[in-house]
Order: structure tokens, then sequence, then C-alpha cells
């Protein structure tokens, strides 16, 4: 662990709240749908829906929005994949570190490198879309993702600051890019297309899409991990 790490691994672990109460509320925050990309997406769906003079932009930066945050949660899970190695800090005895969370915190993913955070890859690249959409409310989206994602995984053990870092900045980039006019109007105009010529697939497929991206994809993650340890 760098000396960044665990300069705030330190005074998470020995200075923060350690309640039985306060850390039962972080693990429900961090572990909860409900606090995590329901509130982003909504606002996605209203981006999409709010009609005005911008309504083909906005429904143009949508899907090259949720485009960006598919693509930097894949690109967060190879990373993890070919870069070396990295234990959550949970599971890691030799820190020395005890988590006020980890009684709370079930953590199925061991088998997962801790390095980069696919929350944070994720859910930063839907704010910092929305942020490139609606400033203001881009602002508090982008603070959402910090106070209710990236911070309570640190706390719990679950990624070091690091890792929560890392993963912000590739879900900042990977958006960034896809927005682009110029990449964008390549893939997305398409899509809207296909949402105004058959609205019934369309938006079917979009509820399929907005839930897996809601629930991180657990399901299928979990039976990723139940096939690793089987073979």
């Amino acid at each position: 662990m760098n000396a960044f790490d665990a300069s705030i691994q330190t005074y998470l672990s020995h200075v923060a709240p350690s309640s039985g109460l306060f850390a039962h509320a972080v693990a429900v925050i961090a572990g909860f749908a409900l606090f995590k990309g329901l509130a982003p997406l909504a606002i996605m769906w209203a981006i999409w829906f709010k009609r005005d003079e911008s309504l083909e932009h906005r429904r143009e930066m949508v899907v090259a929005i949720m485009s960006a945050a598919l693509v930097a949660f894949v690109l967060g899970r190879l990373l993890a994949l070919v870069l070396p190695f990295r234990l959550r800090p949970i599971d890691d005895a030799s820190l020395h570190l005890t988590f006020s969370g980890a009684s709370q915190a079930s953590n199925p993913l061991r088998l997962w490198s801790s390095f980069p955070s696919d929350h944070a890859a994720l859910w930063m690249a839907v704010a910092v879309g929305i942020f490139l959409v609606w400033r203001w409310i881009g602002v508090l989206a982008i603070l959402h993702c910090v106070l209710f994602i990236c911070l309570p995984r640190v706390y719990l053990g679950l990624h070091y600051p690091t890792d929560v870092i890392a993963g912000a900045v590739i879900g900042a980039a990977v958006v960034i890019l896809l927005t682009r006019a110029s990449l964008r109007q390549r893939f997305a105009t398409r899509v809207v297309l296909f949402m105004e010529r058959w609205p019934a697939v369309g938006y079917m497929l979009a509820f399929l899409y907005f839930f897996e991206l809601a629930t991180m994809f657990d399901e299928p993650r979990l039976l990723a991990v139940s096939l690793l340890k089987v073979l």
C-alpha cells in the first residue's frame, strides 16, 4: 500500500466514525442500488424526455453517456484482469487495519482485483455525462458519485483510494471521448432513430439495460465468480 492510500485508509480506520450504526448505514449505502445508480439513471430519463429545441441533441447525448458507462465498466474490469492482482483492503490481513463495516459489507468478489474500481468508472461516467448536458445537476451528480459510491467503498475496505480515483478518471475520460460530436454522431443518431421508429422494442431494451446498470450487472458477475471457483 502506497503512502497516499495508507494515510487515507488509516484515517478512515482510526478517526472516522466507527459506531455500529454508522458502519451499517454506510454498508447499506454501498450495497443498495437505491443509493447508487437509481438517481443518476432517473436523471438520464429526464434528459431524454424533456422537450425543447435541443431534444435530438440531448437524446444523442443520453445514448452516448449510457454507452460510455458500459465501456468504462468493461474497461475497468479488463484492466483489473490484465494488471497485477491487487487484494481488496478488507481481505488483506497484512495491512493490520480494522474496517468498521467489515461485518456488514459482504464481499463476494474477493477473486476480483481491487484496481481499478468499476463502480467509480461506471457511475462517474454517468455523472460527468450529466454535467456535460445539465451543469448544475451534473455537479450534484458528481458529488453524489463521490459521497455515495466512492467514499463508502473506501471506508468499508472494498477499495483503496487510488482504486476509486483511477476508476473515476477512466469513467470521465471515456464519457468525454464518446460524447464528442465527431464520434457521438456515428452511432448515437442511429440509436435515437431506432427508438423513435420502434419505441416498443426500443424502450423495452432500454429498461433491461438500465436495470443491469442499476444493479451493476451483479447477477452476471456473481455467476462469473461461481464459474471461476468451479474451474
